[in-house]
């Protein structure tokens, strides 16, 4: 009777295991929602209200891809992500959903790796240079308009003439300053012409701004490398990097740097992949909808951008919100994986909303989705993704595999634990201090100066050389020492 659900997530090729097929409240016997891994770089969203379990799915996906050695990325903006470094509790609830599954319960902790680009959030830190950026990157992040990326391009052409590296935005600072210096002036305008004091005090402004959110903390050295998001442990389990940005509301723009330059360099230094059997790596954005409500204009354009292109990398990202329509339009019709938790209709907006949900999924006969969004049961969802021909799968009502791994928060003393047996945080922990391009153009500024107190003196001993009554006086005056001199030979 349900064959036609049946056989369309009954798959060869590899893949994970997501869950069984419910149909009318009813396990449907010998059913398992299977994703074909190859498919994930496809992307997805995983939408549901607040308490629908949405977070949950996206822990078992990380789960099941780490098990069959896909690395993934996940933002924790709650802070609950965290439990998947950690064995799960048994419980009845669970194991009777295991049981009803036919799947065994096996609590175990994931390899995880816990990140942070705040000073005041345990992780290993995460940093960038000014330079890693460039004048394009750097100007989209300040949203600099057309006249002020020019100016901004001309500063990173005279540092890279001078071979100045410009790492903190204390470096970036003071090359601003410098190029309103009268050195400055004739260092750079001579070559690459005039820079408005009114544009400079415009980046100075955004500089602040960003600084104001820890940006002096994550504009640093060491950088950090993407290949480093994507390890294995010794059993070749993917490693679940865990970024925690708890603070991401009160620092939207620096969360959006990181994001700029984080999918940029996933796009500029991954190589061409092609169709794989599975990822490389998995990008998970939990709690999406403050990403695009406080993203830059920059962040949301390559967003954009980055999801139609960066498949071609290998490379999958999945969208984890409250509905539909917190995520763009053009980015939406880009996600071929599907999983969509309870919603809730309490307004006239709300039942509009649900209605507008509905239609994104394909037709089916065997489920009223509209009625099914808001009856979907905690650890429920309607489900549809990508087949092995790359057709939208059959609409599916989809009982969830429960986590393996911990429903909840690390203690601070699990955190120290898990920092301290990090591989990774020897190695980014201590902040470099070099010879900073600071000091190099305060130098720079100051071989300016003697070079034209120099020439000053030379240009006055030239013109007293000329003098008349100047060259005079000096000859009387070596007159009369030869004069003393000769008569105090005499005498001896």
């Amino acid at each position: 009777m349900y064959e036609e659900l049946i056989s369309a997530y009954r798959v060869e090729l590899p893949a994970i295991s997501f869950g069984g097929i419910l149909v009318d409240g009813t396990l449907v016997p010998g059913s398992h929602v299977n994703l074909l891994l190859k498919q994930f770089n496809r992307h997805g969203l995983v939408a549901g209200a607040t308490g629908s379990g949405k977070t949950k799915s996206l822990q078992v996906l990380a789960e099941k891809l780490s098990l069959a050695g896909v690395p993934s990325l996940l933002l924790d903006v709650k802070g609950d992500l965290s439990g998947l470094a950690m064995s799960g509790t048994p419980n009845k609830g669970l194991e009777e959903r295991c049981q009803s599954l036919n799947i065994p319960f096996e609590p175990q902790g994931f390899p995880v790796e816990l990140l942070s680009i705040s000073e005041h959030i345990k992780g290993v830190p995460v940093r960038a240079t000014v330079g890693d950026f460039g004048p394009l990157l750097f100007s989209r992040m300040l949203e600099l308009n057309d006249t002020q990326s020019g100016v901004l391009t001309i500063l990173f052409e005279y540092t890279k003439a001078k071979a100045f590296n410009i790492v903190t935005l204390d470096d970036f600072r003071a090359l601003l300053q410098f190029s309103q210096t009268e050195a400055g002036i004739n260092a750079i305008e001579k070559k690459y012409g005039h820079i408005s004091s009114t544009t400079v005090g415009t980046i100075m402004r955004k500089l602040i701004e960003l600084e104001s959110q820890e940006g002096g903390y994550f504009f640093g050295e060491p950088a950090y490398h993407i290949n480093d998001l994507m390890r294995f442990d010794s059993s070749g389990r993917g490693i679940i990097s865990i970024l925690r940005v708890m603070d991401m509301q009160d620092k939207p723009f620096l969360f959006s740097t990181f994001m700029v330059k984080l999918l940029s360099d996933i796009y500029r230094q991954l190589p061409e992949a092609g169709d794989l059997d599975k990822p490389k790596l998995m990008l998970f954005i939990d709690e999406a909808h403050l990403i695009f409500n406080n993203a830059t204009k920059a962040l949301l354009n390559l967003l954009d951008t980055i999801v139609k292109l960066i498949r071609s990398k290998g490379v999958g990202i999945v969208f984890c919100t409250q509905t539909p329509k917190d995520v763009p339009e053009n980015i939406l019709s880009q996600l071929g994986l599907k999983i969509q938790h309870s919603l809730r209709a309490f307004t006239a907006n709300d039942r509009k909303a649900i209605a507008l949900t509905a239609k994104n999924f394909p037709p089916s006969t065997f489920y009223n989705t509209e009625e099914l969004l808001t009856s979907l049961g905690i650890g429920e969802a309607l489900l549809t993704a990508i087949d092995g021909k790359g057709v939208p799968t059959p609409l599916v009502q989809c009982l969830v595999c429960p986590p393996q791994s911990r429903m909840g928060v690390l203690n601070a003393e699990e955190e120290a634990l898990m920092l301290s047996q990090s591989p990774l945080y020897p190695k980014y922990q201590n902040r470099l201090e070099h010879p900073l391009a600071k000091e190099l153009i305060e130098t720079q500024n100051v071989i300016n100066t003697v070079k034209e107190n120099a020439a000053i003196e030379l240009s006055m001993i030239d013109k007293l050389s000329k003098n008349t009554l100047f060259r005079q006086v000096v000859r009387d005056v070596f007159k009369k020492l030869m004069q003393i001199l000769l008569s105090m030979l005499k005498k001896k």
